[in-house]
């Protein structure tokens, strides 16, 4: 019995030499790309070792070979981004745009019509996602926004001289001593109102849509326009003069009831340079 196990083993062994034999001999420049696919009947990853050591080579690669940088200049201040090529039609982009935008979003504002002049303090942090579904110039983009922004208003009164005033919550609150009659509820001696603003929400969706048409080989340039919901605002008002502190806490409910700034358009333009 022995002796025929040896004898089917040396018949096994030398048939293997031979198909082996048959096969042709690999060249050398051959390199074999490793399998990292999910096996379902064994419920595995093939070669985890590998492919974590080459997706974090490939992450790594990607994050220090960036595909472009772009300057731009819009409703969210001044600002540039970074892109990463993810496939043809896909980028991924981080980015930030801040600064005094108040001339490029309009500087005066209106509330329970008091109007405000404006001064803004912008940062605009963003990483989104820059789509070519028809894989030429247009785009579609999206993503999220981090917004610290700030916001200054300082109001204007309505009228002049002794009768200027500011309506506030259906009564006049005047700025000197008026020459007309007051009203029940009427207050003098209310001096400058100023108001610090800033959104409630901590992050901000956005979407654009727009275009990136290549100059040559390297430039390029873009516009988007869209919007992204910043939310409700919290309002801190300091209204100076006798009766001042009177008409704050008003004033404050009557900014923050408004839909200010709720959804802020986004417009920009803006130069790229591919690598």
């Amino acid at each position: 019995m022995r002796f025929m196990k040896l004898s089917v083993l040396s018949v096994a062994v030398l048939g293997t030499t031979a198909a082996m034999a048959a096969q042709p001999a690999a060249t050398t420049s051959t390199v074999e790309t490793p399998q990292y696919q999910y096996n379902p009947e064994a419920g595995i990853i093939r070669n985890t070792t590998g492919a974590v050591v080459g997706t974090t080579r490939t992450l790594f690669d990607t994050a220090i070979h960036p595909a472009a940088i772009s300057a731009e200049a819009g409703t969210l201040g001044y600002g540039a981004n970074v892109a990463w090529g993810l496939n043809e039609t896909t980028e991924l982009q981080a980015g930030w745009a801040g600064g005094d935008a108040a001339s490029l979003i309009g500087g005066d504002f209106d509330a329970n019509n008091v109007n405000y002049d404006l001064e803004t303090d912008f940062s605009n942090p963003y990483l989104g996602v820059n789509l070519r579904p028809a894989g030429n110039w247009f785009t579609v983009s999206t993503g999220i926004i981090v917004p610290d922004n700030k916001f200054t208003a300082k109001a204007n009164a309505k009228e002049a001289g002794d009768n200027a005033y500011y309506p506030v919550d259906g009564k006049h609150y005047y700025v000197g001593t008026p020459t007309k009659a007051l009203e029940a509820g009427d207050l003098t001696n209310v001096g400058s109102v100023t108001a610090d603003i800033k959104h409630r929400n901590k992050l901000a969706p956005y979407a654009t849509i727009g275009f990136r048409p290549n100059i040559n080989s390297n430039w390029g340039v873009f516009g988007e326009v869209g919007g992204a919901y910043l939310g409700k605002v919290n309002a801190t008002v300091k209204a100076t003069g006798a009766n001042g502190a009177l008409a704050e806490q008003k004033i404050e409910r009557e900014i923050e009831s408004e839909d200010l700034m709720e959804w802020l358009p986004i417009a920009k333009l803006g130069v790229t340079y591919r690598f």
